[in-house]
């Protein structure tokens, strides 16, 4: 994915977990990891080996031994590569904050174009598989038919999070004409103490954390009649673990706080910026049609015979 994304997307998630072929000097592997925890750093994989189900050597047989298991890190070299992370990091936030400030005036322009468009934004929004599924219901469909426009307020503190703002013309639903989604920057006591350099970055910035650093908002919606209430005829239902099983209408996205699909970053990072292509069906096409070849190729190497190949079509 891009950097507009699962960055995607958000602090999206560093997940590093100890690798148990490496073998690292004394009290590194814990500062290591944690380095890496906080920047992302992803480890190579190697295969472990199992004792199960093999059968044991003839006698005299020379076992062969796994080349990688005795790589070591040393502290020196642990704190090395921390370093490197750190500026990686912060590189990439110094470009994607500049990214950032130069697309907004072609936003800008590109929002008096969209405009005349009718139902551009329901189009857009709805071509993109996952926001589909959050409004699969067809009163949710016929109620963002009403969308003039969507924009996206980005905090200028910090540039990750921001506000959404969905426009919408008069309809039978509800009398807001604007419907808004803060993600609210709520930086630790610690952050705000601390002093940006010369461009703008601090060093909370470098650990900043959607679960910790992010608090979503939640906002009322006016219904002019409980019939058209989306949310009440349409709830979100959660399980005795607390977990979303049926994500009900999409307008409770506004009206609680909890986003538990993160439908908010899914508009903010990934169909906001690309909107004319998620509007065209062109999104993602390239990745589609790789796909479709990788799929094309294991087909040569197993067939079904149960189910017969379909044939393809001549081009002309």
């Amino acid at each position: 994915m891009t950097s507009r994304a699962k960055s995607v997307a958000r602090d999206l998630h560093a997940r590093v977990a100890p690798h148990r072929s490496l073998i690292l000097a004394k009290d590194a592997w814990p500062n290591f990891i944690s380095t890496a925890r906080r920047f992302s750093l992803c480890l190579p994989v190697f295969p472990t080996m199992s004792t199960k189900g093999i059968k044991r050597a003839s006698p005299g047989a020379v076992s062969e031994k796994n080349p990688l298991s005795d790589v070591e890190l040393t502290d020196e070299d642990a704190q090395k590569l921390q370093v490197v992370q750190r500026d990686i990091a912060r590189m990439e936030l110094v470009l994607e904050r500049r990214a950032q400030e130069q697309l907004t005036p072609v936003y800008e322009k590109r929002r008096v174009v969209l405009k005349p468009i009718s139902k551009f934004w329901a189009v857009a929004l709805m071509n993109h598989s996952m926001f589909a599924m959050s409004a699969q219901h067809k009163a949710d469909q016929v109620a963002l038919s009403y969308l003039e426009d969507v924009w996206v307020v980005r905090d200028p503190a910090e540039s990750r999070c921001f506000t959404l703002e969905f426009y919408f013309k008069e309809n039978p639903f509800f009398s807001n004409s604007v419907l808004r989604k803060e993600y609210r920057h709520e930086p630790g006591p610690v952050a705000l103490e601390d002093k940006p350099d010369a461009d703008g970055i601090t060093t909370a910035m470098l650990q900043f954390s959607w679960e910790r650093d992010v608090r979503p908002q939640s906002i009322k919606i006016d219904w002019k009649d409980d019939a058209k209430n989306l949310t009440k005829l349409h709830p979100r239902v959660t399980d005795e673990e607390d977990d979303t099983s049926e994500g009900g209408s999409f307008f409770t996205f506004f009206e609680e706080e909890d986003d538990p699909f993160d439908i908010g970053v899914l508009i903010a990072n990934d169909i906001f910026p690309e909107a004319i292509e998620y509007f065209l069906g062109t999104a993602g096409t390239d990745n589609e049609s790789d796909e479709d070849e990788d799929s094309e190729d294991g087909e040569e190497d197993e067939i079904d015979l149960e189910k017969p190949r379909a044939k393809k079509q001549k081009q002309g």
